[in-house]
Parts: structure tokens; sequence; C-alpha cells
């Protein structure tokens, strides 16, 4: 869950606004290793800072987001 420390990475950080988020999955698609649905229907980020090596599947689930929700901060 996003309020777990995730010390993996260090140079970016998934942000989710959760206010304009429409649970389309496609970010879960993208990376299922950063993002997950949960059993109780609202979207959770599994690791904030995930480690550089998930930099091209976090920037695939930003692009596809439907909603613009997802970002990354360097």
């Amino acid at each position: 869950m996003a309020d777990k420390e995730q010390p993996e990475g260090e140079d970016m950080k998934v942000v989710v606004d959760l206010s304009i988020c429409d649970l389309h999955g496609l970010c879960v698609e993208a990376a299922p290793e950063v993002f997950q649905i949960g059993d109780d229907g609202a979207l959770h980020v599994l690791i904030e800072t995930p480690p550089d090596g998930l930099r091209a599947k976090v920037d695939k689930a930003v692009r596809e987001c439907p909603s613009g929700a997802i970002s990354i901060e360097d």
C-alpha cells in the first residue's frame, strides 16, 4: 500500500490522484509490480518509489492512464 515506506528507488516517486482515478486498470496491466486494484475496489500503489528497472513500465502506466491520474515526481 502507498503508506508503506519503500526505499527501493531513489529517483522517482509514483503519485496517483485518486480523486480522478476511474479504475480502468491499464496501470495494473502496464506495471503490476507497482499498481493493484484491491479487494476494496480501490487502486493501491504497491511501491511508491519503484526501482529504476521498473521505470519503463511506470512510464507506460502514466501514458496509458485515460484519466491522467498517474504522475511521476523525479
